[in-house]
């Protein structure tokens, strides 16, 4: 453990220093587009964060190289290799793609080749646990479609939920964690060393992620672009394949009895990361839904539009740290609770606990519906949005849910010029003023 958490430091520490001068190098680059009507930010924020990513990932991967344990993991298997090698080619197309806005079809040619490049080096499914049945070993065609298929999906989810200030890379670093406490403890406690790749391939994504959600956070001072969207969709997408298609069911069946045991056992995590649905099941509902929508609407699927979850939580009122949250609190609950579901399948309170997460998270979710009238002796105890003035309930016109309809991933917003009358007739005194007169 110890080996690991150091390798996830070192990530994070290069990725947080590095994000900085390319920050500086995307300014001088011309990297920072113009805003766009489907965008949140209201003033040019550079992209191109996916360089300091990147870096932080080759050297999170030469640390692990040196170090006692996990070097068995680049002798014995060639899984680290060919991530690095499909990780360099999506990253030139990301960074190609936030300078020059490259087409749509070549971005997806280019996951497709990436992809190829980790199956042609041994980062492919070879087999699948299937419930009732036990292992079903896949053909060399059937394991390449759906490891390119799998790659594919992920990279796309991850890069349609970029849209708010730090949304992304802290979504990914939830399932990261999940993801790696899941292989940790295949790899710890049953001994299985097929388990080792994907649990170093997660700590390193942690790392990425920790190491540029400083710099990314509302109000974003960089974005990490499509070059470190599609990077961190690409790991993800690597460490699931390597513990899905590699770890066999049979060694599992040492500990559980038989192999079909051993299926059951683990299907909560294996057939999702395969999908995948709980890892990364908010961006791949997000992913979903925005094709449907623009199917429907006779448009590209790869059109850019305002329909996705995050503009939709800022409509109905929510700031945009609150949507950022609440997304987080949903890819923190769907992964989590499939992993303790995964350790203990038969606990009723796992699922009570699941079932009364979710009942909180429907009225985060509702919560700008309600307007609650605070006693007169109580306000002093709330913040100034719960209060009364003049005798009438006070609407709160915070930045960010004043123009939440307005509001991308910087999250700068549309402020309320002075002078301009509010709703009762009154005046607001500048542009930060928070509070407008409900009749």
């Amino acid at each position: 453990m110890r080996e690991y958490l150091l390798t996830l430091c070192i990530t994070a520490a290069v990725t947080y220093l590095l994000t900085g001068p390319v920050r500086k190098f995307a300014i001088v680059a011309g990297a920072m587009p113009e805003i766009r009507a489907r965008d949140v930010h209201r003033e040019p924020t550079p992209r191109l964060g996916g360089i300091a990513m990147f870096f932080g990932l080759c050297a999170g991967l030469l640390v692990a190289d040196h170090l006692t344990n996990l070097n068995e993991v680049f002798v014995k298997s060639n899984e680290p290799r060919a991530l690095l090698s499909g990780a360099a080619l999506i990253w030139l197309i990301g960074v190609l793609d936030d300078k020059f806005e490259i087409d749509a079809l070549i971005k997806l040619g280019g996951q497709m080749i990436a992809a190829g490049v980790m199956v042609m080096q041994g980062l492919t499914i070879l087999w699948l646990p299937i419930p009732g049945i036990g292992n079903v070993a896949l053909t060399q065609w059937q394991g390449t479609l759906l490891t390119v298929a799998l790659v594919v999906i992920t990279i796309n989810a991850v890069n349609f939920v970029d849209g708010l200030d730090g949304l992304a890379a802290g979504m990914v670093c939830i399932a990261a964690a999940a993801f790696f406490l899941y292989s940790y403890r295949i790899w710890y406690s049953y001994g299985i060393e097929a388990a080792a790749p994907a649990t170093l391939f997660a700590a390193i994504l942690m790392g990425m992620c920790l190491g540029f959600l400083p710099h990314n956070m509302h109000p974003a001072r960089i974005f990490m672009g499509d070059s470190g969207s599609m990077l961190i969709g690409l790991v993800l997408a690597a460490g699931a394949i390597s513990i899905t298609g590699q770890v066999d069911p049979d060694a599992l069946a040492l500990f559980t009895g038989s192999e079909k045991a051993a299926v059951h056992q683990t299907v909560p995590v294996y057939i999702p990361l395969i999908l995948p649905l709980t890892i990364i099941a908010v961006p791949a509902a997000d992913l979903i839904l925005a094709i449907v929508r623009r199917t429907w609407r006779g448009q590209s699927p790869f059109a850019a539009d305002r329909g996705h979850l995050h503009h939709r939580l800022l409509e109905i009122g929510h700031s945009h740290s609150r949507a950022v949250l609440i997304m987080y609190f949903w890819s923190a609950l769907i992964a989590f609770g499939a992993l303790a579901y995964s350790v203990n399948s038969a606990s009723m309170w796992i699922v009570l606990g699941v079932v009364f997460l979710s009942a909180v998270g429907l009225v985060l979710l509702l919560l700008p519906r309600f307007t609650p009238r605070v006693p007169v002796w109580a306000q002093r105890f709330v913040p100034p949005r719960y209060r009364r003035r003049g005798g009438a309930p006070a609407e709160t016109v915070t930045e960010d849910s004043a123009a939440a309809p307005d509001t991308d991933e910087a999250g700068e917003r549309t402020p309320v010029p002075a002078g301009v009358a509010g709703v009762n007739g009154a005046t607001a005194i500048g542009p930060r003023s928070r509070f407008l007169n409900r009749p």
